[in-house]
């Protein structure tokens, strides 16, 4: 049955716990009629990948480095980075595993740094991070401590590359689910942090994503929200007419007063925003992981002050908030 052990090595004896009846059948379907047509292959590509112990492994560095290069031959190095070039594109990083830099798209390690000094520290908590990616955070969030750590993300490609990593970290207390927060199962409030970065702007109902969100929480636990946002007073909310930066599915994209408006709403307090700020070509790239046209190619290149679509060109805020004791 996927994922069964490591299922029942994270989730026995925690509220949890019922999820090991009601998961693994909806992983099992999840991986059947619903998988992507390469999954498949990109299964085959993390199991071909060759064994390898690392001698040290940081995962509080900017790059998550796991292993070094002399922990592998020069042979099984590189069908290694040839597995890893396999799982094309890498969105979150970086990562350097056994000396092989993956220069991911984004410098996620940048957004790390805004957030970690100002939410409550992780150690010894339970976390979920809803639309998690790769898992870079995942990573980031067991090295602050965490005491059990949950990711979703439905696309499986993703969670492929979450796997190609793990596969050298073991008994770690991480997984990523490839689920949607719609699709996971009910469970108690018991989460201490909430992450939901770069998913609200996705959402047609943004405030019955904030309500799902606030019912995974336990009762004083912390939200980390970060979304797209645009200046402007408490009533500005942008939707785009069709696509924002050659995105297709950005929908609705609020000033930072007006998402302020709709945590208060939702039923959160203690709401307070701790950047924002436009974001950079630098942070957000094409490189040799990810070779697709990237944030400079959704710019006008006239005026990087506006989209390709002539909206303004992307800001984001991160925010944070507190279900009520």
């Amino acid at each position: 049955m996927i994922f069964r052990e490591s299922l029942e090595r994270l989730f026995v004896d925690t509220p949890l716990a019922p999820w090991l009846e009601s998961l693994p059948p909806l992983l099992e379907r999840r991986a059947g009629a619903g998988a992507h047509g390469r999954l498949r292959e990109w299964q085959a590509v993390v199991e071909g990948l060759p064994e390898g112990f690392p001698s040290s492994v940081d995962l509080r560095t900017p790059r998550v480095r796991i292993g070094a290069a002399e922990d592998l031959g020069s042979g099984d190095r590189e069908r290694l980075k040839r597995g890893l070039e396999a799982l094309h594109p890498w969105r979150k990083g970086p990562l350097e595993l056994f000396g092989i830099t993956i220069d991911a798209e984004w410098r996620s390690d940048w957004k790390w740094s805004r957030l970690q000094h100002h939410i409550e520290p992780l150690a010894g908590r339970r976390v979920l991070d809803v639309g998690c990616g790769n898992g870079y955070y995942l990573l980031r969030m067991v090295g602050e401590g965490a005491e059990l750590v949950v990711g979703i993300d439905p696309i499986q490609l993703h969670v492929m590359q979450f796997r190609a990593v793990a596969r050298y970290l073991s008994h770690l207390p991480v997984t990523l689910l490839p689920l949607s927060l719609e699709a996971l199962p009910p469970s108690p409030a018991c989460f201490d942090t909430l992450f939901s970065m770069g998913v609200i702007y996705h959402r047609r109902s943004p405030l019955d994503h904030l309500f799902a969100l606030r019912e995974r929480l336990r009762p004083g636990g912390e939200l980390v929200l970060e979304s797209l946002v645009v200046e402007g007073g408490p009533e500005t909310v942008l939707l785009p007419a069709g696509r924002y930066a050659r995105m297709r599915n950005v929908w609705f994209l609020p000033s930072v007063r007006a998402l302020e408006r709709w945590l208060v709403r939702s039923g959160f307090e203690a709401v307070r925003c701790i950047h924002q700020g436009i974001t950079s070509p630098a942070e957000q790239r094409s490189t040799p992981w990810m070779r697709f046209e990237s944030l400079e190619h959704a710019l006008d290149p006239l005026d990087p002050s506006s989209t390709v679509e002539s909206l303004p060109a992307p800001r984001r805020a991160i925010l944070l908030a507190r279900r009520p004791a």
